[in-house]
């Protein structure tokens, strides 16, 4: 195992790589494994422990300060158990060899990773323990010593809870906009080194004048001082002597202080009372934190120099929302991540946080085992699902006309569209009869190429489906002359998709076209009202798309005419079309 070559690594910012936890709130003895990237989404039903999961990074953030302590309530069913304690491990890729050659491990792309754990024996204060690599064993030392050293060398937390007390959220707020104006002072200290003509370069040697003349004009006073500890000193220590050093030009930057300690921000109409945030309305506040996070995600992106890094921890970032704010809001989550120095990690039960089309997004779902344990399982890494550009292009494409194209990953059996159409039809009849049909996600992919696009990630989601499209006839006229179809072409880019799946995946195809096989006519305009019509005319028509929809989600049950269920080209070439 590598360890004291770390120390040839190139240099980068620490970033968090992996969050393991158990025994914590909900979370029971069973493991739940979080693995982190730019933007990681946690999704799952109510009660699962997402939640839980985003304070465990804050708690082992906080050793040292009353925030890390756990109370009773914190222990899983309130019951201290000496076996069981909780437990929170966190993996960290490091920039330098700080912690000691002991803790660093070189991974296998070849950077410093330090593992820390973190357990309560009781109710208070943690104990906290290093992965030594040269044992191989959990050290009572530990990386970095003291808990605000350590704190100081991971990314720094930023957490907002879903249902936090006003003061709290006002709180989150202040702090963001506070870290904007940190890095800025940094930014201004640095310059100032360099010229000595910006006005902050010029308060600082102002200062220094002060400081300087105050040392000259009490000088005298120093030497008094000195005396009076030399004389008391030496009575005990004949042999020793003492000097006073103010230091007057040491570290003036922290001598400083720009802003009060309790900063506060106010919000009223123009003109007239303002009050503090947290005696503002839910949906204002909310409305603050999206406000301060895009300006925190275009600082981020203009600073040259990156400093302490961060993480956001954000509860159901839709809560109060409107509609129209909630794309803007996932554009400003999205954007943090570029500046190389945020990382964030989300809990939602809304598909519009989740962009399929992104490099830089992991998936996780948490939820509740067969045998009752909280379990976190990886469902999309796009590292792993291999997306060309085109891929992304047209899924980039797609969640722009369709926000909900993810709604797959919360659970349920999918099947895959697609066009408008067949969407509309499917959908009316799960309105109306939602016991039968309310668990089906109906995905349209809107185009026949987007359909294998969306198939690759299914593939990697690990869940069986079915698809629907359409044969299309293999040729087409253009300009007189009979030509080979492109979307004939595509069926067999399908079958290949297909049959990468672990799973079995159901092909069905309307002969030639949905419309077509299932309505009488080739509809040429108005297509998805015009079925949205007939089926609320006709029983024939209902029956149809029904028995077609009973045949996805269940194989036993037979198709209706005019489609097929294919798993070889040669399905498709047989027919007459």
């Amino acid at each position: 195992m590598a360890t004291k070559k770390a120390v040839e690594i190139e240099l980068s910012q620490p970033r968090l790589r992996e969050l393991k936890v158990k025994n914590f709130r909900c979370i029971g003895p069973k493991t739940v494994s979080i693995e982190l990237d730019d933007i990681v989404v946690l999704v799952g039903p109510n009660n699962s422990g997402k939640s839980s999961i985003l304070r465990a990074y804050e708690v082992v953030m906080s050793h040292g300060s009353a925030a890390g302590r756990l109370c009773i309530a914190d222990f899983p069913n309130g019951q201290i158990d000496p076996d069981n304690p909780p437990t929170i491990e966190l993996l960290t890729i490091i920039g330098d060899n700080s912690p000691g050659t002991d803790w660093i491990r070189i991974n296998d792309i070849g950077e410093m990773e330090v593992r820390e754990r973190w357990f309560w024996e009781k109710d208070g204060e943690p104990i906290r323990q290093g992965w030594n690599v040269n044992t191989c064993e959990w050290d009572k030392k530990v990386p970095w010593g003291a808990p605000n050293i350590a704190n100081s060398r991971r990314p720094e937390p930023h957490r907002v809870s879903a249902f936090d007390s006003p003061e709290k959220q006002s709180d989150a707020i202040t702090k963001i906009l506070l870290s904007i104006l940190r890095d800025r002072i940094n930014t201004l200290s640095e310059e100032s080194k360099e010229s000595k003509q910006t006005p902050y370069a010029k308060l600082l040697g102002a200062i220094k004048d002060i400081q300087n003349t105050v040392v000259d004009e009490t000088k005298l006073e120093i030497q008094r001082v000195e005396s009076e500890l030399r004389k008391s000193l030496q009575d005990i220590f004949p042999d020793h002597d003492i000097h006073f050093d103010p230091k007057p030009e040491e570290d003036i930057e922290k001598t400083i202080m720009l802003f009060g300690n309790n900063p506060e921000l106010k919000m009223g109409i123009k003109d007239g009372y303002m009050c503090s945030i947290e005696r503002q309305g839910s949906g204002a506040r909310r409305t603050l934190l999206w406000t301060a996070l895009k300006i925190l995600s275009e600082h981020s992106r203009k600073q040259k120099e990156t400093k302490r890094p961060h993480v956001l921890l954000l509860d159901e970032p839709e809560i109060c929302l409107h509609p129209t704010a909630i794309r803007d809001a996932c554009d400003v989550l999205y954007g943090l991540p570029e500046s190389g120095n945020w990382q964030v990690m989300v809990t939602t039960h809304s598909p519009c946080f989740i962009d399929v089309s992104r490099d830089n997004t992991t998936i996780i779902r948490v939820s509740r085992g067969n045998s009752k344990d909280i379990v976190g399982t990886t469902i999309f890494r796009p590292d792993r699902v291999n997306l060309d550009d085109d891929d992304r292009e047209r899924l980039k494409l797609l969640n722009l006309c369709d926000p909900y194209v993810a709604e797959f990953f919360f659970g349920g059996k999918t099947v895959l569209v697609e066009g408008d159409t067949e969407y509309t039809a499917f959908q009316y009849l799960k309105e109306d009869i939602e016991e039968d049909y309310g668990h089906i996600h109906i995905i349209r992919a809107r185009g026949k190429a987007t359909i294998i696009s969306l198939m690759k990630i299914l593939n990697h989601f690990g869940s069986s489906y079915a698809v629907l499209h359409d044969t299309d006839r293999k040729t087409v006229s253009r300009d007189g002359k009979e030509i080979t179809n492109p979307a004939w072409s595509l069926n067999t880019k399908i079958l290949e998709e297909a049959l990468k799946s672990e799973q079995k995946v159901r092909l069905v195809a309307s002969i030639p076209n949905f419309e077509g096989a299932y309505f009488d006519e080739e509809l040429k305009r108005d297509k998805p009202y015009t079925a949205l019509s007939k089926l609320s005319c006709k029983d024939d028509f209902r029956l149809r798309i029904e028995g077609l929809l009973k045949s996805l989600i269940d194989p036993s049950n037979p198709l209706p005419d005019n489609s097929i269920a294919w798993n070889r080209i040669e399905d498709l070439e047989a027919l007459d079309i």
